[in-house]
């Protein structure tokens, strides 16, 4: 409270141009030491909007005019707030106070230490161990004989940002994981992230080697040797260096470098070419300034966007994380996934891989145990990279930014795979920057300790389990097709598209629309209530007659797969193609949903059986072509999958950012 200078001011207008609206609010702004708060003076709505100080990125107050001084709060969710003081005094003070409050210098200023949700003390200590890691492990088929625990690390006395528990080859001697630990950046051994049951690979990650020019150690080779003999089924194993080979040739400078493969003889070598965090923050902070321009003609889009660079570097990431899926899952191969220090693209590669391998990780509970995993337990700068603390501004860098892009733009090809949907990847990312858990807080598991976050903090993962009625996707059913095995998407460029739902919430010149995927929510939850209330009235119906209930089975037409192959002979689908879910809604006339007037039901008739999947009129829509168990039609047909059998990819338009 102490740099608060001004904590109320009058007669304030404020322009959020994140939630469509055209005219300024005028209101009360009001300043804590954990928000500032802007309160509408219109009694009807008293509508309040809450900006985190630990949200703001920046705070810029551009020259007072005649009607006022300006402040312009740009947020880390990318979220923009325009406020008008009628006092420049007043303007002056609330920008000083946001300065400070908004770059925490020690880690007791943040607000998940001051943060109190309704939770008793045992309620908060049984939140952090909502994510078992070592429950992951076992459902992997870990330890085993292949693979063991190691108390090598335990008090962190081999790598102090590595986890205490860790999982290493179990030919691999205490002093072979000390040497290594040596000749490793940072001490990052190799150990073990993901463990493959079907072929028996394993995903290992840890840091560049000290090799310098010429350097070696016995040690490290005998520990990549002592990975590759835990695959019984191969006699090599791959090398991922995350990093263009010219960047990690500049490093041997430093005494540092890549594995010399005349030492390693049972190692490839494979260059991915993942840009440095300078790098990455450029790219996108460019995608903000683009998405700041005032109606922006197509060209000025296309080349803000292409000079950009920032969907080159998802590309770039999800290239990595298919080719160590493709390794482990088709070859049998183990993977050692490295970069500089083995915390920024090592953890987007090894995360992104093991969504492509396992169904497990693409459900709510699954991400939350992913991210504990690669992000949190393994090490990784979250208060350096997004600015938890006032610090050096070239450390921060958007790392898991790319990643959670890179789950989206999987999504968009495979939308009956993921259990979750975009706001569940949005809520990820604001938690990150927001600083509101303890969960995100430090770069290592050993500072989160030192710092007692368990007990001064909350865990986030309790508080999204609890909402995730709100990202349910409703596409998602676990025993589709598209949602076991491996994932294969098409890394082609034109299969990326613009994350609109991130960078640019709401389109500022419009008012907010209902998404498909709500509607397609208010449809299974309205078809939900029918069915309890058809299942109600058979059963007093059975009552009253004294006869059991007996359901109707109807059985669906289903065309052969070879139907959709012959229909277009075109990448693209053609114009007069209706989106079988688009069709099946409308059959339904969804406005009875989305709007509160309607009360009366909508007029459906159902069988007396089981629930069945909407149907077009058309009979030859896709929808038919859908797995039968799915109830709306499975749109992995429009998704560009990189097989042979399917070339068509989606033909959803690019999301557009607009002023």
């Amino acid at each position: 409270m102490e740099h608060i200078r001004t904590p109320k001011v009058e007669n304030v207008r404020l322009l959020d141009r994140s939630s469509g609206q055209r005219k300024p609010s005028i209101g009360t702004l009001y300043l804590s030491a954990t928000h500032t708060i802007f309160v509408e003076n219109n009694p009807e709505t008293c509508k309040e909007t809450w900006v985190l100080h630990s949200m703001v990125s920046s705070v810029e107050r551009p020259p007072p005019t005649p009607a006022g001084s300006q402040l312009i709060l740009r947020c880390k969710d990318f979220r923009i707030f325009q406020l008008l003081l009628p006092q420049e005094r007043d303007c002056m003070d609330f920008h000083t106070s946001l300065v400070r409050l908004s770059r925490p210098e020690k880690y007791s200023e943040l607000y998940c230490l001051s943060f109190n949700p309704n939770v008793n003390k045992e309620e908060r200590e049984e939140s952090w161990k909502f994510i078992d890691l070592m429950g992951d492990y076992r459902r992997m088929g870990v330890p085993n004989n292949l693979w063991v625990t190691t108390a090598a690390n335990s008090e962190y006395r081999v790598c102090d940002t590595y986890p205490s528990e860790l999982y290493v080859p179990k030919s691999a001697t205490p002093a072979t994981i000390v040497g290594s630990s040596r000749f490793r950046s940072r001490g990052r051994f190799p150990a073990l992230s993901y463990f493959h049951q079907d072929t028996l690979a394993a995903l290992c990650r840890c840091s560049q080697p000290l090799s310098g020019f010429s350097g070696r150690c016995p040690e490290d080779e005998m520990m990549l040797q002592a990975v590759m003999k835990s695959n019984p089924g191969s006699d090599y194993i791959y090398v991922v260096d995350t990093r263009p080979k010219l960047n990690a040739m500049a490093n041997r400078a430093a005494g540092k470098g890549y594995e010399n493969e005349d030492h390693y003889t049972n190692i490839k070598l494979h260059f991915i070419g993942i840009e440095n965090i300078h790098v990455m923050r450029s790219s996108q902070q460019k995608i903000i300034d683009m998405g700041e321009m005032r109606a922006p003609s197509m060209t000025d889009f296309l080349w803000g966007l292409e000079n950009s660079g920032w969907l080159k570097h998802i590309k770039a990431v999800l290239d990595a994380g298919v080719f160590i899926a493709r390794a482990m899952a088709d070859e049998g191969v183990s993977v050692l996934v490295h970069c500089s220090d083995g915390w920024d693209r090592t953890a987007q590669a090894c995360s992104v891989a093991s969504i492509l391998l396992d169904p497990y990780y693409r459900t709510i509970k699954g991400l939350m145990v992913l991210i504990e995993r690669d992000w949190v337990s393994f090490g990784h700068k979250f208060s350096h990279r997004y600015a938890h603390l006032d610090g050096d501004p070239k450390e921060v860098s958007p790392v898991i930014d790319q990643f959670l892009e890179c789950v989206w733009q999987l999504t968009e090809q495979f939308p009956c795979a993921f259990e979750f949907n975009e706001r569940f990847l949005i809520s990820i990312h604001t938690h990150v920057y927001s600083c509101q858990y303890g969960t995100f807080l430090g770069n290592c598991q050993k500072e989160r300790r030192d710092m007692r976050l368990h007990e001064r903090s909350h865990s986030v993962w309790p508080q999204q389990w609890k909402d995730r009625d709100e990202f349910t996707n409703p596409l998602y059913k676990a025993d589709l097709s598209q949602s076991q095995g491996v994932l294969r998407p098409n890394t082609t460029p034109y299969c990326f598209k613009m994350w609109k739902g991130l960078y640019n919430h709401v389109e500022k010149s419009t008012p907010p629309r209902q998404s498909p995927a709500d509607f397609l929510s208010a449809v299974k939850e309205e078809t939900h209530q029918l069915e309890e209330e058809l299942t109600n009235h058979q059963e007093r119906i059975a009552a009253l007659t004294g006869q059991p209930i007996t359901w109707e089975k109807i059985k669906l037409p289903r065309k052969t797969p070879n139907h959709i192959g012959q229909r277009y002979c075109g990448p693209d689908p053609p114009t007069a193609y209706t989106n079988p879910v688009t069709s099946a809604a409308q059959d339904c006339d969804l406005s009875l949903y989305s709007d509160p007037a309607n009360q009366k039901a909508p007029a459906l008739t159902l069988p007396l059986g089981p629930p069945v999947p909407f149907k077009s009129h058309d009979p030859d829509d896709l929808s038919t072509c859908s797995d039968r168990e799915s109830g709306v039609a499975d749109l992995s047909s429009r998704s560009s999958v990189g097989g042979d059998d399917n070339k068509y990819p989606d033909s959803d338009e690019a999301a557009f950012v607009t002023a």
